[in-house]
Order: C-alpha cells, then structure tokens, then sequence
C-alpha cells in the first residue's frame, strides 16, 4: 500500500519545481522531518542544497530533524525566513493583534491596539522598504508568507513578551505583496508598565519576528530580483533568541 504525500512550497521554492507544491507516492506513512528533506533532495538533486537547510513545518508548527511526520499532516517547506491566517475578506484589523494584509499599514491603527491606561510606555517599530542596499538600488520588495502559520507564530511572541516582561501587551501588522519604497512593510507595537520594559521587549519582538515567522521577502532591482532569506546567522526556529 502506498500513501499520498504533499508538501506546500513557500518564497523561491515554488520558482525553483514550477509549482506550489509537491506531491508523491511512498511506502512509507510517517518518517522524520530530516528523513523527509534527505528523500526530496534525492529526488531533486539539483535543489539539494536549499531543501536540506530548509525547515519542515508539520500542522503549522516548525518541526525539528528528527520530528515524527505523516503522509496525512499539513506540510511545508519553509526556506529560511526573511522577517517576515488566511480569511474570506480583510481581517478586522481594528482588533485583531496580528494581522497579515495586501492593504497599506497605519502605524497609528497598531500602536493603539496596545495603549491602556495601566501602561506608561509604548512603542511602533516600523519598518519601511530602503532604495539602496549595498550599492545595489531596490526597485520594490515583494512579500510572502505563509499566513496562518505566520499569525500563529506572531501571537507566540506576544506571549514570550508578557511572560518576559509581565503586563507587556503586542500587536503585530506584516504586509505581504508588493511594497514600494518608503513604504511600509511592517509595524510592531509594543506597551509595558515601564519604558524599560518596553525598550526591551520591542527589541526582542523585532529579531523574534525575523527568526521564526514564516514570511520572505523577494528584493526587485533594476537588474535582477533575489530572495532573501534569514539573514541572523544560521536559521534555528526552534532554539531561544540568543542576547537576551
């Protein structure tokens, strides 16, 4: 007996197959996540290189080497992140904390998510899109993510900041598609009790975000486009944010 597999491709991924994802038959029903990878980079030698250093993500949840994972779990392949859930029309961004929009981003709309009276500090990092970036002259940046993973993966954060520094309260808006420069791509607001606190759990929300939120980002150039990926060092989801 055989048993169906499917893998869900994110960022340059499905360029590379010329799809959005894979599928193919195999004895096997459960393997481990490193046993997954070794099978897709034998089959797909030629991509070899990115599927070994990619994450596996079984039942949106990032899942480590040697993670049981089943023919029958939602799966991904999730190349290293750049940062940076899915619903029939825009989300109610005026109270849902985290929120992954096409739309343009309000940094006022976020920061007031978190404003409370028993708060003396709060703080929007916002993130914009540069024209020059090593002497090379961004045309636009273009986002993907895989959204209910991401929203899943920013509402943990939230909940390391108030654990991290109690009272601490977040709100999270990332913007996917296209992002001309000077604009917006994301926003994170963050209020604490004590500006302390909040200069610190901001902080910390920022390289959290970047290392294990399933979003990319694609730079377009005048002469080229690349994908851009974890830029932290190597790309370890699952361990704690090292300085802090």
């Amino acid at each position: 007996m055989e048993f169906n597999w499917t893998i869900q491709l994110f960022a340059g991924l499905p360029e590379r197959f010329g799809a959005s994802r894979i599928s193919f038959a195999a004895e096997e029903q459960q393997m481990t996540a490193a046993q997954l990878k070794q099978l897709l980079a034998d089959q797909y030698k030629e991509h070899a290189d990115l599927l070994l250093i990619s994450f596996v993500a079984c039942n949106q949840t990032y899942a480590s080497d040697d993670s049981i994972v089943r023919a029958s779990d939602e799966l991904a392949l999730l190349p290293p992140v750049s940062g940076g859930e899915p619903a029939d029309s825009e989300p109610n961004r005026s109270s849902n904390p985290y929120v992954i929009t096409d739309q343009a981003i309000d940094s006022n709309e976020v920061l007031a998510k978190v404003i409370t009276a028993d708060h003396g500090a709060a703080l929007a990092f916002v993130g914009t899109t540069r024209e020059w970036t090593h002497g090379k002259r961004t045309v636009r940046l273009e986002y993907e993510a895989y959204e209910p993973m991401a929203v899943k993966m920013m509402a943990s954060i939230g909940e390391e900041l108030a654990e991290r520094w109690p009272g601490t309260l977040c709100a999270i808006t990332h913007r996917i598609g296209a992002v001309g420069i000077a604009e917006t791509s994301v926003v994170i607001a963050v209020s604490s009790p004590h500006r302390e606190s909040c200069y610190e759990a901001s902080r910390y929300a920022i390289e959290r975000l970047k290392q294990i939120v399933p979003i990319w980002k694609k730079e377009i150039w005048e002469d080229g486009s690349e994908w851009k990926g974890h830029q932290l060092g190597p790309w370890k989801p699952n361990t704690p944010l090292e300085g802090f």
